[in-house]
This record gives structure tokens, sequence and C-alpha cells, in this order.
């Protein structure tokens, strides 16, 4: 397994995959969990060899601190992915070479999915997010690229951002891997103290009482059982939670029929923030 700090090197490393080969790719912010395990593996069973970025992306984020606390260990992660065989490559840039002059967004338009749930939260989020993974994208030429379904808003982005720029790669879409508890597996959940990690499972316990009454409840009554489920807890604190069509992302009010839907919440377990989703129907 390699470890490479710039796109000159990668691009060099991936030259014999480029004919008649396969090249997976999967991007990551580091601080790699079992989430990301279960994606890399199914990209090794998918492809001749497999790149995976480790990379914090200063534009994606809003909040300055939680950029700087995000955490951060190179060392830990390749030694975590060293458990896996199969042709694996690790690239970790700089800023400075992956964006190849100022760190700065380019400015994006989803088609209108950019400004629901987290574009209404995150300021320049989304823009963020389409122009690291665009220039990641470029760096690798993957041929198919592995995203988890817990970032479902991103995912549909990613999408969109491959049509608006014309890449030829296939975006594979990953199913929500979750601890023992329920707590759908994140980076941030290494910061939660353990109170905080056994209330998050609220979380999921919430959208799967969901799941299970969308066919009985209405939208409001919906919305209205989830406002009271956390206000009987107080280590928790919901920035929102909505029920959108799966399709458009745009929040519904009520249900149609042969329509599909899915239940998104983001919390905060103290400065912790966390988000999940499920599909309802």
């Amino acid at each position: 397994m390699g470890v490479y700090t710039n796109r000159e090197s990668l691009s060099n490393a991936l030259l014999p995959f480029r004919k008649g080969k396969k090249i997976g790719f999967i991007p990551t912010m580091g601080a790699l969990h079992n989430g990301h395990l279960s994606l890399v593996k199914q990209a090794l069973n998918e492809n001749d060899c497999v790149v995976v970025s480790i990379f914090v992306n200063p534009t994606q984020f809003d909040n300055k601190k939680d950029l700087e606390k995000y955490p951060r260990n190179l060392d830990a992660d390749v030694k975590f992915l060293s458990q896996l065989e199969g042709t694996l490559f690790v690239f970790a840039p700089e800023a400075s070479n992956l964006y190849n002059g100022p760190v700065i967004s380019k400015k994006y338009t989803f088609g209108n999915i950019e400004h629901e749930m987290e574009g209404k939260h995150r300021k320049g989020h989304f823009d963020g997010v389409g122009t690291v993974v665009n220039l990641l994208f470029r760096a690798v030429m993957p041929d198919q690229a592995y995203f988890g379904e817990k970032d479902f808003q991103q995912l549909q982005i990613i999408r969109k951002l491959v049509a608006i720029e014309k890449l030829p790669i296939r975006i594979v879409n990953c199913p929500i891997v979750r601890e023992p508890n329920g707590l759908a597996m994140s980076s941030r959940n290494k910061r939660l103290t353990e109170q905080q990690f056994n209330d998050a499972v609220l979380i999921n316990k919430t959208l799967s009482e969901v799941k299970e009454k969308f066919s009985a409840l209405s939208i409001p009554a919906l919305n209205k059982l989830v406002v009271e489920r956390f206000l009987k807890n107080t280590s928790l604190k919901i920035e929102y939670f909505e029920i959108a069509n799966e399709r458009t992302l745009k929040t519904a009010k009520r249900k149609y029929k042969n329509s599909s839907y899915r239940a998104f919440i983001a919390v905060y377990a103290g400065e912790i923030r966390l988000i999940d989703n499920m599909a309802l129907s």
C-alpha cells in the first residue's frame, strides 16, 4: 500500500491501471472507521485497485472551530487500512497541491437541492464539497467512486456534480453502517463522551419510530412526535428534522402516492453535530 502526497506521484502510480483495468475511489476526511472500511472492501471487490483519499477540506466547513477540532491522524488511518488485502493507494495531499492555487470554492448550482436541509444550515457547504470532490475526481480519474448513504444529500449532490462536470465516473451508493447501539458511524463519534454516545441512540430510535408509523400518521404529526422525543432528552438538541421527497429532497408537507420519502435529522450532542437519515417508503 503506497501513500502519495501529491497529484503527480499518484498519477504515475495509477498509470498501469489506466488500460483495461478498473480504478475505484473513496474520498474521506480521515479518522477512518468501520463505515469507511465497508466502502473500501466493496470497492476492492469490484475494482483492480482502489484509491482512498484522506483530506480535511477547509472550504466545506462553515464553522472554524469544527475544522480545527476535526480528528486527524494519518498514521493511524494508514495502519487501519493496512489490514485489508488488495491493491490500495492512499492519497493524502496538501491543500496547496490539490487546489493548485487559492483554497477557495467554486460556485455551483445543483438544481436547488443544495438549498435544502444541510444547505439551509451550513452556508457554502456544498460549494466546498463540489469543489474538492471535483478536484479529487480529476486527480484520481476513477471508474467508480463510493459514497455512504449517511450523507444522502451529499450523495445526490455528487451525482449532480458528475453530470455538470461531464465526468465518466459511476457513483456507487452504499448503505449506512451503524454502531451496535444504532448510531450511524461517523468520525465525529470519536469526540463524544460515553454519556453522549449512549444518549445518541435516540437518533436512530426516533428515525425507526418514524419509519414504523409513517403509513399511519400524517407528516405534521410525525414532526411533532420527533420534537416531543427530543424534548425529553436535555443532552441532545435538534437542529432540524425533515421528511423530504427522496428524489427532489424538497420538504414534504403531505404524502403522495408513487413518491418515495426519507427522514433527515441533524442533532447536537454538546458542540458535536451528528446527522442521520432513513428511507421511509
